[in-house]
């Protein structure tokens, strides 16, 4: 069951969260989790403690899910974005679709990935999330990202289709429009089932699956629509 740290004042400083930020992307790496360079310097170019409310910021490099100020949206541990993008084939030019944008952390991680000839697309329900990851976003330079508000379930139609979908909220199923806006060689990756007995699974545009992970957990997707 998760627990919520402790809020406190931050008491460590940039030059701190730096050489966290390096120790961490070496211990994606000792224990395989990290091995696309591309994958490696978005890591280490993204400051994830600007991401994280101040009151958890000493946090930001422990392996636990941090608190936003959404009813019950996280941000997930560090460990989370290496395993989904590695497992996408995230690459330089891809178009990028994410629903569940959070903090805004993934997203800014999957600019640094895709690069200029690339292109994000991040949709997040919560309004208070949303404008917190748009605060976020936009305070370090990541004009370029579009962040809608909205349902993820429906995806994001005008800019599809895409070549990599990333759902970060458990789903029974992947949602159908999610399926149609995927390219015919694209790939989708979603956390399928309930509690702590989720899936990780890559899916592709014929509705094959390949898994990647077991015994995640992700809060569910908060949709009108059937997931």
């Amino acid at each position: 069951m998760w627990r919520r740290p402790h809020a406190h004042r931050s008491k460590k400083t940039p030059e701190q969260f730096e050489e966290e930020r390096r120790r961490k992307v070496e211990e994606f790496k000792k224990a395989g989790l990290l091995t696309d360079p591309v994958l490696e310097n978005a890591l280490l170019r993204v400051p994830r403690e600007l991401f994280i409310p101040p009151e958890y910021r000493d946090y930001a490099y422990k392996e636990v899910s941090l608190p936003l100020p959404a009813l019950e949206a996280v941000i997930s541990c560090p460990r989370s974005y290496p395993l989904f993008y590695q497992a996408l084939r995230l690459r330089p030019g891809d178009r990028f679709l994410e629903i569940g944008t959070g903090s805004g952390y993934g997203a800014a991680v999957a600019r640094e990935v895709v690069g200029e000839e690339g292109l994000v697309v991040s949709l997040e329900v919560d309004r208070s999330a949303y404008a917190f990851a748009r605060s976020n976003l936009l305070r370090l330079g990541y004009n370029d990202i579009i962040l809608i508000r909205g349902d993820g379930y429906l995806g994001y139609d005008p800019e599809a289709p895409y070549d990599k979908i990333c759902v970060t909220a458990a789903v029974s199923r992947i949602p159908p429009p999610l399926l149609e806006q995927l390219s015919d060689t694209g790939l989708a990756l979603a956390p399928i089932g309930e509690g702590d007995d989720q899936v990780l699974t890559l899916i592709r545009k014929d509705g094959s699956t390949e898994e990647v992970a077991r015994g995640v957990s992700y809060v569910p997707m908060v949709s009108r629509r059937k997931t």
